[in-house]
Order: structure tokens, then sequence, then C-alpha cells
């Protein structure tokens, strides 16, 4: 079964996302900030991270950056959902180490088309 890690730190979006995705067949891990976030990628090694930028305690970016030197989880690949729309915010996502990048208001449909693209599922 394929894993997602979910890094939000809005508990309804988390939710939301959480059904979706595990209505889908995915299994589902949660963060609520960017320390969240690097720890869970090393332990539970998901197939894929999706993450918000604005988050408490570290950002999305400083969070990705992480994520993407290390050696155990740096293959992971990291969609960034953010509500950072402009064109400098997806170069600086992409330059953080994100995958793919897609903004707010989610729209499922096209972020389940990005998630199986990047998992190969």
């Amino acid at each position: 079964m394929t894993r997602i890690l979910i890094v939000e730190d809005n508990e309804m979006n988390r939710e939301i996302l959480t059904r979706r995705l595990e209505r889908r067949g995915f299994e589902v891990c949660l963060a609520g900030n960017g320390v969240e976030a690097v720890a869970q990628a090393s332990a539970e090694l998901p197939d894929l991270i999706l993450m918000d930028l604005n988050l408490p305690v570290m950002d999305g970016w400083e969070a990705t950056r992480r994520i993407k030197s290390d050696d155990r989880t740096r293959a992971i690949p990291v969609l960034c959902v953010t509500a950072h729309a402009m064109l400098d915010d997806r170069q600086r996502g992409l330059a953080a180490g994100c995958d793919e990048y897609d903004t707010k208001p989610i729209e499922f449909e096209a972020i389940l088309g990005k998630i199986e693209r990047l998992t190969g599922r």
C-alpha cells in the first residue's frame, strides 16, 4: 500500500485529505509542523510527502531541504501544496527540493494525478 505523509498545520485540511486519500487506498501518516515532518519522514519512510510550506516551528521549505539532504529520505518525492501562488514561490519550492508544486485551494483530482505520477501508482 502506498504511504503518504501529510504535513499540514490546519487540522481540518489534514482530516479532509486523510479521508479522501484513505478512500482511494492510500495509507496516511501525519505531521503538523516542519520538525515533525523531518522526524516522520525518517521514521516512516513514506512513498510521498504532501508538504504545506507555511508551518509552525519549522517551515516547509526548510523541512524539505532537510529531508532532501538526508541520504535515507532524499529519494522520497515531495509535493508542495501551499497558498503561495506566485511564480517565485514555485521556484523557491522547487529550489528547496520539492518534486512538484501545487497551490491551495486543493483540487483533489489534480493532486491525485500528481501523486499517482510521482509514486508510479
